[in-house]
């Protein structure tokens, strides 16, 4: 099924070198944040203290934080957890003051404007276990990236699978460096969206590649600029069609996810944009630059070939 039909193929290898330089200094700007500002940690990787309140009716976590403010507890973070009735209250470690202290402080804070609301539990995470998080976290991401090139260069070739990687890890420090800069909560639910975005970006880099290869079969007469140009806007329509409706469904979910969803749709959005942009413009032209060609990827020809005028 084609919506937009594209009677010339767009020549995306042409402007090749100029959408790189924008992609490296992009890159290097990236970098540059996340060494200098680092990650916003929320509490599952630095420690500290969960609480969860339910209210008897549907209250705004903006109130609930600007009691917390009044109560004399600014360093915390609100969100809704299920139901609009329903909150989550997260706050750092504290030195000497004890998990059930500071719930009791937020208790109080809270029934100072709402006598109704009721305490749900309370969780303590020591700093260990948010250190541990982020070593896992770590060797998760490593680990998917060691799997992308595996299945990569498996699939196809070397190449392919070296310029693929080089562009999702783009995609990731960029999203990485959007929340160094803007130093948005870094928590679970984001590193989530940022693997869910390596899969995302090496799925539309496959569909890419397939075509690629697909085209080195069948168009003997091409160079293999032309070969990467025609893969590419041969699948301009599907791309158009799914991420489209794919960035649909998230940004519904970041304008009405609330809070809980707001940084994962967040990140989401901002992977799904910058996957389309590197599967084109970055993983394509570096598979060109390191001299593919195409008896890099047609073993044996034995299979019909169309005639290219």
């Amino acid at each position: 099924m084609e919506f937009f039909r594209f009677k010339r193929d767009i020549p995306f290898m042409t402007y090749a070198r100029s959408t790189t330089v924008v992609s490296a200094i992009t890159f290097v700007l990236a970098v540059f944040f996340l060494a200098t500002r680092g990650l916003n940690f929320g509490v599952e990787f630095t420690g500290g203290t969960v609480v969860e309140v339910h209210y008897q009716q549907a209250t705004e976590p903006a109130h609930v934080q600007q009691a917390l403010v009044t109560g004399g507890i600014p360093e915390s973070s609100v969100q809704n957890f299920g139901t609009s009735s329903d909150l989550i209250i997260r706050m750092p470690l504290k030195e000497g003051v004890s998990s059930a202290q500071l719930s009791e402080t937020v208790l109080a804070a809270l029934r100072a404007v709402d006598a109704n609301v009721e305490l749900r539990r309370v969780e303590f995470i020591g700093p260990q276990v948010g250190k541990e998080l982020v070593t896992d976290g770590s060797i998760a991401l490593g680990l998917v990236c060691l799997g992308i090139m595996g299945y990569l260069a498996f699939r196809f070739e070397w190449r392919f699978a070296l310029a693929a990687i080089i562009a999702n890890m783009h995609d990731i420090v960029i999203i990485l460096g959007f929340f160094a800069f803007f130093q948005w909560e870094f928590s679970l639910t984001v590193l989530a969206a940022v693997l869910s975005v390596l899969g995302y970006s090496v799925n539309e880099s496959v569909v890419v590649f397939d075509r690629i290869r697909e085209n080195f079969r069948k168009y003997k007469k091409m160079s293999v600029a032309e070969t990467i140009n025609n893969a590419i806007t041969a699948t301009m329509s599907r791309t158009i069609i799914t991420h489209g409706c794919t960035e649909m469904v998230v940004v519904s979910m970041f304008l009405f996810g609330g809070e809980t969803l707001h940084y994962f749709a967040l990140a989401l959005t901002i992977g799904i944009v910058f996957g389309i942009y590197s599967s084109v413009l970055v993983s394509s032209p570096l598979v060109l630059w390191m001299g593919a060609t195409r008896a890099h990827f047609v073993k044996a020809d034995n299979q019909p070939v169309d005639a290219r005028p």
